[in-house]
């Protein structure tokens, strides 16, 4: 079965039909997410040799397009999980890999720090104030991320922090929901289709195995600029949000530069 017509199916036996209350009661679209994880689509952009759609940036857009028609706020977390499955292709081990193939995990991405309107609003996706301090093979991470969708939703986040060491850029990790002292204070915020969990993710701090690391210590910064905002500008501008205006997805270039 190709992933345009499990998407048709899925559209209309499970993203569709809830979409009303979501819009209306603020509800997250669990069931729909839950399709579309059953049906390979969270997989879709997985490499096929681990059972994944093996898709690329293209084939998500489309994915998204299409689901932004029947509901906004899935189309939403869509975006997010598709622009930390990028990066989590390039860096991930394969086991968290196939788990997203399964279904079984939905990713977002934690990666603003600042509430819009804050001072420093111009640099937080960029430079983080989020601190990572490691000890053993343990990394506490501390920092209060806004904007996140599918907050206290999400199985795992792509998480930005100052390095542990390097003396430059940032690190990404792949936080767990479940860490200890990970959690959402209060949800939902004001950002964000209604729906989506768009909201704040509270580390004070969150411990993590060092082994949560995406790539090198302080090399995340050319991740930011070439894999994740790329794909978020993409998927926004699939989904017809504008390009610079929702930073509930963490693409806006205002807040990035």
């Amino acid at each position: 079965m190709s992933y345009r017509t499990a998407l048709t199916r899925v559209l209309s036996e499970a993203v569709a039909p809830g979409a009303e209350a979501v819009r209306t009661r603020g509800i997250f679209p669990r069931a729909a997410v839950s399709a579309l994880g059953g049906a390979g689509l969270l997989g879709l952009t997985v490499a096929a040799e681990l059972g994944g759609g093996g898709r690329e940036l293209a084939e998500a857009a489309d994915v998204v397009e299409r689901t932004a028609r029947a509901c906004p706020a899935t189309a939403a977390v869509l975006q997010a999980h598709y622009a930390a499955v990028a990066v989590l292709e390039a860096y991930a081990d394969p086991w968290l890999r196939r788990e997203i193939v399964a279904g079984r995990h939905l990713c977002s991405l934690a990666l603003a720090e600042d509430e819009a309107g804050d001072p420093g609003v111009g640099t937080p996706l960029l430079s983080p104030r989020g601190t990572a301090e490691r000890s053993g093979g343990v990394v506490a991470l501390r920092a209060r991320k806004h904007h996140v969708v599918a907050a206290g939703e999400a199985d795992l986040y792509l998480w930005s922090s100052r390095p542990v060491s390097a003396s430059t850029g940032l690190s990404l990790w792949a936080v767990a929901a479940h860490a200890p002292d990970l959690f959402v204070p209060a949800r939902p915020s004001r950002s964000g289709p209604r729906g989506s969990a768009t909201s704040t993710v509270l580390a004070d701090p969150a411990l993590v195995p060092a082994e949560a690391l995406l790539g090198e210590d302080g090399g995340g910064l050319d991740v930011l600029l070439h894999t994740v905002l790329p794909w978020l500008l993409e998927l926004r501008a699939a989904a017809g949000m504008e390009a610079a205006g929702d930073p509930a997805a963490g693409s806006d270039v205002s807040l990035a530069v």
